[in-house]
């Protein structure tokens, strides 16, 4: 790894005693990046964590690293904190390696699989939903992510609701997301890092007692997709990786789409009118299933999650290792150089937005188009050999809610929209309290 020696000739910001920018950027990691641009231009170096990572802001930086021609920038390598919890998961591969994973992987997301998933997520999200409260506040970032999170054993794993397996599988999965993103990286017992691997531990070896049984019955959850996946020239996957792959994937469903419902409820709860368009997009589906066709239709709420996906979105930067020197607006970066992407901030660029801090869903319109400015002005989803997998399934898991919640509730906020914490998972500070009205009874808000 470069020392700062070695990275000298690329500009940064004065270098604070023992933590480094660490506390600066988590402190407020938007408005610091958004500093340090104007400051040092689209290249510059901070330490976080003890690591010197030399940052490569805007969407040409992104398509450049992300595409990677010369497969010089290395995922594994970029991602190497999640080792310890999600050893061998997708985002931890390289090259040929992610490639032949990859295409397995996309055996348990193909269009036959998906309508099975879409079938069992409807009935469970309608019986979940109808455990929340009416007419008086909860913290709707907690509820919704319990809701992805027990939906996840059910529409990912086949499990009851209430069982005593899954309600164990949740708490191991929290336990894992908190490690992640713990700067203790050792497990001291007691620690978040402790819980996490001891979760992780659990997990793995659920997966592992499940894949037998799931082998030899099958089933229309995406966890006995997977055990039996192949790609078009017969690859499968070992107990091994299936446990790998699937720990990683089981995380990244939940999270991402809790996220992202959030920011779309406190835009809905803030800009009634938006919250009038979708309520009259749904009802112009009338009382029909929500399937593939009845959820192509709902393009304005296609709208709303992309924009609430480029002003929050949940993944707001992207690690990437050097491999090789390399070169880029006129700096010479080293082998073996940290290197940090920033998505987030770029979508918040006025070279590629209209009032980019507005919420504005209609930048996605056909007529304006904002995000396709550049190919990599929208990036909520990476790009390159690694672009979310998971894109398409979000996608429909985001529409299946909103049409199940805005067919018989209004979304009011008591206090307002919250701020965000952006780093390390980006979260509304003090959660987002919420009140749901029945449909009959808000004509005056909705």
């Amino acid at each position: 790894m470069p020392t700062r020696a070695a990275l000298s000739h690329i500009p940064g910001p004065p270098l604070p005693p023992i933590v480094g920018h660490t506390l600066t950027i988590a402190r407020d990691s938007y408005g610091t990046q958004q500093e340090y641009i104007r400051r040092y231009g689209p290249v510059y170096k901070t330490k976080m964590l003890g690591i010197w990572r030399v940052n490569l802001c805007g969407a040409d930086a992104l398509e450049h690293v992300l595409l990677d021609q010369g497969k010089n920038f290395s995922s594994e390598g970029g991602w190497d904190a999640l080792r310890k919890i999600y050893p061998g998961g997708l985002i931890l591969q390289d090259f040929d390696k992610h490639r032949m994973n990859r295409r397995i992987m996309t055996a348990a997301f193909r269009a036959s699989a998906i309508r099975e998933y879409r079938a069992r997520m409807e009935q469970t999200m309608n019986d979940l939903l109808l455990t929340w409260p009416r007419e008086r506040p909860f913290d709707f970032y907690a509820a919704i992510k319990d809701l992805t999170l027990r939906m996840g054993g059910a529409v990912f794993m086949g499990l009851p609701l209430d069982g005593a397996l899954a309600q164990k599988i949740n708490r191991a999965i929290k336990n894992e997301i908190r490690a992640s993103v713990t700067p203790i990286r050792h497990a001291i017992p007691f620690t978040p890092m402790w819980h996490g691997v001891r979760g992780r531990d659990f997990l793995r070896n659920t997966f592992r007692d499940l894949i037998a049984e799931r082998r030899l019955s099958g089933g229309d959850d995406f966890f006995s997709h997977m055990c039996i996946a192949t790609d078009d020239d017969g690859h499968s996957w070992d107990e091994e990786q299936i446990v790998n792959q699937f720990n990683l994937l089981i995380m990244a469903a939940h999270d991402t789409t809790a996220t992202s419902l959030t920011v779309m409820m406190s835009a809905l709860g803030s800009h009634p009118e938006w919250q009038r368009r979708l309520v009259q997009e749904v009802a112009d589906l009338g009382d029909v299933a929500l399937d593939e066709e009845a959820l192509a239709k709902m393009t304005e709420t296609d709208k709303v999650f992309r924009e609430a996906l480029r002003l929050v979105p949940p993944v707001p930067f992207i690690p990437r290792l050097a491999l090789r020197d390399f070169h880029w607006q006129g700096f010479d970066i080293p082998a073996g150089t940290s290197l940090a992407l920033n998505p987030g901030v770029t979508m918040l660029s006025s070279d590629l937005y209209t009032n980019p801090d507005a919420f504005d869903p209609d930048r996605f319109s056909p007529g304006r188009a904002e995000d396709r400015s550049h190919r990599f002005a929208w990036t909520p989803f990476g790009g390159g050999a690694h672009k979310c997998i998971g894109m398409h399934f979000a996608t429909m898991q985001v529409k299946l809610f909103v049409a199940t919640l805005l067919r018989t509730n209004r979304v009011v906020l008591p206090y307002g929209a919250p701020e965000w914490q952006r780093m390390p998972i980006p979260k509304p500070k003090g959660g987002l309290p919420l009140v749901l009205h029945p449909a009959k009874s808000l004509h005056r808000t909705a």
